[in-house]
């Protein structure tokens, strides 16, 4: 066992592009998942990675090994899938990944009482705004809400969630209230925005009696956390768009109000992605359908103020 833990640890080493964040992610030190890699290398008799101050590159050696040792070890977790699912036990470690507003709200909460229902289930948690690469970084199951392009992965959709454009009354008085999507456009408004690597989101898309209709919005400034963006909103900074779950109890307070409520962003899906051989786990599924149903309620609680 003690090569096989090796291998492991030289896989998310790989994977992760540094010790220490594999040794994070496997519950090690980083002098332990140093020992693993030497050892690692003393055994093979080469050097398996190049050291930099911020990164270890695989060597030559590195990057042929990594192909081998990646398929040994998705092979013994299939295997063991086969016989959890044979035994009716299901047992080992999901890596689950969030945003962190959805992630917060609805995904958390929710990982005890998974644990308490099958505590042989391991579950560590990510969140984060950022667009990850799944298979890279060897996510499991990820929650994510928007459109899924990425043709390696499979996805489960959990439900349609009504997006709403608001902003708090102080900056309606200030700066008035639009009464047309037009007037987003240009500099007439602070559009607040979700903004990293890869992001659409300073294209707002709306549903207009002409048909959905994007809208190239401006904004001083942006940030990649979606809470931040409602605190900003809520201070009076400008006007944000996001699913309605988030923001419902700021609205029913009336410290936000919903502005184009005639002209209401498109909806976006909540969906489970997920590669396509990670459904044959019998912890993915109980994952995936403990969660769906968990956050369907949630999100109807909110919206019905419970």
């Amino acid at each position: 066992m003690a090569y096989l833990d090796n291998i492991a640890v030289f896989v998310r080493v790989v994977e992760l592009g540094n010790l220490s964040a594999a040794g994070r992610d496997m519950r090690l030190s980083p002098a332990v998942a140093s020992n693993r890699i030497k050892e690692l290398e003393k055994h093979l008799g080469v050097r398996l990675f190049n050291r930099t101050t911020r990164q270890l590159m695989p060597t030559e050696h590195g990057t042929v090994f990594y192909t081998g040792a990646k398929q040994v070890l998705d092979a013994i977790t299939e295997a063991e899938a086969a016989v959890a699912a044979l035994s009716g036990q299901p047992r080992g470690t999901i890596r689950v990944m969030a945003p962190l507003g959805l992630g917060r709200r609805l995904i958390a909460s929710g990982i005890p009482d998974f644990h308490d229902k099958y505590p042989d289930i391991e579950v560590r948690l990510r969140l984060s705004d950022h667009n990850v690469d799944i298979m890279k970084e060897g996510i499991d199951v990820a929650f994510r809400l928007g459109i899924i392009e990425d043709s390696s992965l499979r996805m489960r959709g959990v439900m349609e969630c009504e997006r709403v454009l608001v902003a708090a009354p102080k900056y309606l008085e200030t700066r008035g209230e639009p009464l047309e999507p037009q007037e987003l456009v240009g500099k007439k408004h602070d559009c607040l925005m979700l903004r990293y690597a890869g992001t659409r989101e300073f294209v707002w898309t709306l549903q207009t009696p002409s048909g959905v209709q994007k809208f190239e919005v401006h904004g001083p400034y942006d940030t990649d956390d979606g809470d931040v963006l409602t605190g900003w909103a809520l201070s009076g900074r400008g006007i944000i768009n996001k699913p309605r779950f988030e923001v419902e109890p700021f609205i029913r307070d009336q410290r936000l109000k919903v502005i184009l409520a005639k002209t209401p962003p498109t909806p976006v899906q909540l969906a489970a992605v997920y590669p396509h051989k990670k459904l044959q786990d019998p912890k993915v599924r109980l994952l995936l359908d403990f969660m769906a149903e968990r956050c369907q309620r949630l999100i109807k609680d909110i919206l019905a103020g419970k």
